[in-house]
């Protein structure tokens, strides 16, 4: 096919792409289940190619219970009976490929299900087995075992030591669980699990995948001793020098040179971006590494306020990293974890309030009267979204953000389905901002009307809400100054516009305005504060909010041809 031999002509078409986060269970439901599905995906196809979008990274659809949304994974080799089959993978594939889309799929290396087969044969097998030697079993303290081996807490709450029952009926061994119990983290020292997850690249690699952004990367590799450090010990200790028994070992890059040698087996090379949450840019540079995934994500703007200042600082850091290791930067503003940025942007800065959550609930309440609030949330996106877009590196969509969606706050216990919302009620700090992270998973809405907003025939697993019809797709399609126009005309230009990835501030930059230049004389600025600032000398190509005799609103971003 011409669009797929065009499509494997570049190995280095990931540096500069923009990529679409679909989270598979809320994106498109074609069997009327209530639940999104690859056959969903399929039938979208088309508009993530009027979108404009590079690639789509698709967010796990493997079997599983859901215990932590389809990161607790049966099957690394299958597809969940709900999402569809084997089959319907490969028809999404070459739906996409034929599209000129490339595809990106989720790999869960940190931990498995307590349903997968290997972890099955450990329960069924005795201490000290080679089956359970691909986990990480230990006897408890304690007169009879019955005190976890240590006081370590999981990401979601409680304890991050599961006691089992042995075949014989009587209470065995803890296994160590990072996140949720029903996810026991992997022994990354034996060369079992090495050798599986080698074959499990090929595997996808083989369907026509064209890269893997890898689930928590930096927590593969642990050092256990026998007698275990305690938390506080454990925060006392060092995270930047790749000693530290839990986290980002230097290690772990021996396995991931392992990967980098099966993804070069291919032609073009299979591309990787790490999930590393670590705390300091030398060792986030080292997953970025050419011998190593070759690229990881940035969450620096996540947690960073619509500041000028704030996103200067970032941006060239984040420039610089990517310099040193041959690789190219990642921009990112939402996905599947964190509270959607047309929300976040509305609250208080963050110094000044005491949460998400808290934001939130005023904004249900109707929002106050002291510039804060939902409008001004979506104006501060759309200016981030046009930045972000003409930064060099590649920049990370999440599904909805193209309808300038804000998060859906207000669902009731009894539906949320986030592990991290449910296991807060005695931990709140535990909570992922105090609400958990369904208010972002919400299925999209596609039509301005119908049970589930044209998102299926059986309507969703998650409660809609009912400004959704307003805000669908079918709604803004036919208004030329919605977000998702915006959106596809950003992307369009920005493949005519894009360069060498480099960038030079602007003289326009001062006070709540950022400006910076990237070659063949395309300017961006941006009006971080909400009084109006006049423009420079140039061809307007795109604005996030209305021009008028050369005057940015704030807070707005502008993109001119200046040469």
């Amino acid at each position: 096919m011409a669009a797929e031999s065009a499509l494997v002509s570049e190995a280095t078409w990931w540096r500069q792409s923009t990529v679409y986060q679909i989270y598979p269970r809320s994106f498109a439901d074609a069997n009327g289940d209530g639940i999104g599905d690859l056959p969903g995906i399929t039938s979208r196809v088309s508009y993530l190619k009027e979108l404009g979008v590079d690639a789509v990274w698709l967010s796990p659809f493997y079997p599983s219970a859901l215990a932590d949304g389809g990161y607790d994974v049966d099957d690394y080799r299958n597809v969940d009976p709900r999402l569809g089959t084997l089959e319907d993978f490969d028809e999404m594939a070459s739906a996409l490929h034929d599209a000129g889309i490339r595809l990106i799929v989720d790999i869960v290396p940190n931990h498995s299900s307590d349903r997968h087969e290997w972890f099955r044969e450990a329960l069924a097998s005795p201490p000290g087995s080679p089956a359970r030697e691909r986990y990480i079993f230990r006897d408890g303290k304690g007169k009879n075992g019955e005190l976890p081996p240590s006081d370590w807490d999981s990401v979601f709450g409680g304890s991050a030591w599961e006691r089992v029952t042995e075949a014989d009926g009587t209470s065995g061994q803890w296994y160590l669980h990072t996140f949720a119990k029903e996810q026991p983290d992997f022994n990354w020292d034996n060369p079992e699990v090495r050798q599986d997850f080698l074959t499990t690249l090929r595997f996808w690699s083989d369907r026509g995948v064209d890269g893997f952004r890898v689930d928590v990367a930096n927590l593969l590799v642990k050092d256990l001793p026998g007698d275990l450090p305690s938390r506080a010990e454990l925060d006392a200790m060092d995270r930047d020098s790749g000693t530290h028994p839990l986290m980002d070992r230097d290690e772990v890059h021996e396995i991931y040179a392992e990967w980098r040698a099966v993804f070069n087996e291919y032609d073009p090379p299979r591309t990787a971006v790490a999930e590393a949450w670590v705390d300091s840019p030398v060792r986030r540079a080292k997953y970025a590494a050419p011998g190593s995934l070759g690229q990881a994500f940035n969450f620096d703007l996540l947690t960073a306020d619509f500041d000028p200042a704030a996103f200067r600082r970032i941006v060239t850091d984040n420039l610089a990293q990517s310099a040193s290791t041959g690789s190219s930067s990642t921009w990112v503003l939402s996905n599947h974890d964190v509270t959607r940025h047309a929300t976040r942007y509305g609250l208080p800065p963050l110094g000044e309030r005491k949460g998400v959550k808290q934001g939130i609930e005023w904004m249900l309440a109707g929002a106050p009267a002291d510039g804060v609030g939902l409008e001004l949330g979506l104006a501060r996106a759309r200016a981030a979204t046009l930045f972000l877009l003409a930064l060099p590196g590649s920049t990370y969509l999440y599904q909805g953000e193209e309808l300038g969606l804000h998060e859906v706050g207000g669902l009731p216990a009894e539906v949320r389905q986030d592990p991290a919302y449910h296991r807060s009620v005695d931990q709140p700090e535990w909570s992922y901002d105090g609400l958990g992270r369904d208010g972002c998973r919400v299925p999209l809405p596609w039509t301005s009307s119908g049970p589930s907003f044209g998102f299926g025939p059986g309507g969703a697993h998650l409660p809609q809400p009912e400004w959704f019809g307003a805000v669908s797709v079918q709604t803004q399609e036919v208004d030329p100054g919605s977000t998702l126009d915006l959106y596809r005309d950003a992307l369009r230009l920005r493949r005519s516009l894009l360069g060498a990835e480099a960038l030079e501030w602007s003289d326009v930059s001062g006070g709540e305005v950022l400006g910076f230049v990237r070659p063949g004389g395309w300017l961006t600025v941006t009006n971080f504060g909400t009084a109006p600032a006049a423009l420079p000398a140039g061809e307007l190509l795109l604005a996030s909010a209305p021009i008028a005799d050369g005057i940015l609103p704030g807070p707005a971003t502008a993109w001119l041809r200046i040469q």
